[in-house]
């Protein structure tokens, strides 16, 4: 049997988190040299470097990275283990790691990932925020269980992963009152739009082009006021009336309770998709399968465009 020496493991995992052998040997109550030797020797079990160098301090390396989420897992358990037995536990707490692609709006995540909070089982949710091409990477490291987009994984990609459909909505134009009633009193909606002051996602976005072939199909030259890629400060400034802007319609109540805002009109035609991306053809994490679940029958029903409904 392949048996690992979990005394080095947790000497490891003790120095990744603390951050360095002097803080660890603090901890631990070992010198520098021997918390040195057992790493060494983990390294040698498993065939890989763990930590490189960065100036003075250690920096955990791709493998070292997987190692950490690992013993994570192995000594939370260990606590679990010990608290369950002596009744201060209730069992087993499940784990669910998700990469979140720093364009994906915010409402929309907290939506798609509610249901995994409400489970029978007690789960810990942690969000990675991020590029999607590096978060793409922590998946294919097992770093991730998975990764919730805006578009799926670009074709040609070096990484192996599956696209699972959400779902998908039309998008709304959203405006502070003022700013709302100023335009709806102009002229026909959307043509009421045309030198309208606008707030939009930045050039490089999905929606961004989406959106500029909507304004072309339709006449419409925006006054472009301000460029986002962060879609939750875009909505802070619509809030301040400083422009319209779009937001998904599967959480176009929560954007006008939560930022004050009124609704202008359907971009129609416009379309957001979401996917949740794993290296598993089929999904079988319960907390994963409870969101793809909710996006299905809950999330994206109330949003979908007329087009859609159709």
């Amino acid at each position: 049997m392949n048996w690992l020496n979990y005394q080095h493991l947790m000497y490891f995992w003790v120095v990744a988190r603390e951050g360095g052998l002097v803080p660890a040997g603090k901890v631990l109550r070992l010198s520098h040299p021997t918390l040195s030797a057992q790493i060494r020797a983990l390294e040698d079990r498993l065939g890989e470097k763990l930590f490189s160098r960065a100036g003075r301090k250690l920096a955990l390396t791709d493998v070292g990275k997987v190692a950490y989420r690992y013993a994570e897992q192995i000594f939370g358990l260990g606590r679990e283990l010990v608290e369950t037995i002596q009744g201060k536990g209730t069992g087993r707490l499940m784990r669910l790691d998700v990469g979140i692609v720093d364009v994906v709006p915010k409402l929309v995540v907290r939506r798609l990932l509610q249901p995994a909070l409400i489970l029978p089982e007690p789960l810990r949710l942690v969000c990675h925020e991020g590029a999607f091409d590096r978060l793409l990477a922590d998946l294919a490291q097992h770093t991730l269980d998975i990764v919730i987009a805006d578009s799926p994984v670009p074709s040609g990609s070096v990484i192996r992963a599956y696209n699972h459909l959400l779902g998908s909505c039309g998008v709304w134009l959203f405006a502070s009152p003022t700013l709302a009633a100023a335009h709806r009193a102009r002229a026909r909606f959307p043509s009421t739009l045309d030198g309208a002051p606008f707030l939009l996602p930045a050039e490089s976005l999905t929606l961004r082009r989406s959106l500029n072939q909507w304004f072309d199909k339709h006449h419409i030259r925006p006054h472009i006021v301000a460029e986002f890629q962060d879609s939750a400060l875009m909505k802070v400034f619509g809030a301040d009336g400083v422009g319209i802007f779009p937001a998904p319609a599967a959480v176009a109540r929560d954007v006008m309770e939560q930022y004050g805002v009124e609704r202008l009109g359907e971009a129609e035609g416009v379309i957001e998709r979401f996917y949740a991306i794993s290296i598993e053809r089929r999904l079988r994490n319960p907390a994963v399968l409870a969101v793809s679940r909710a996006a299905h029958d809950d999330v994206f029903v109330e949003g979908q465009s007329n087009h859609l409904r159709q």
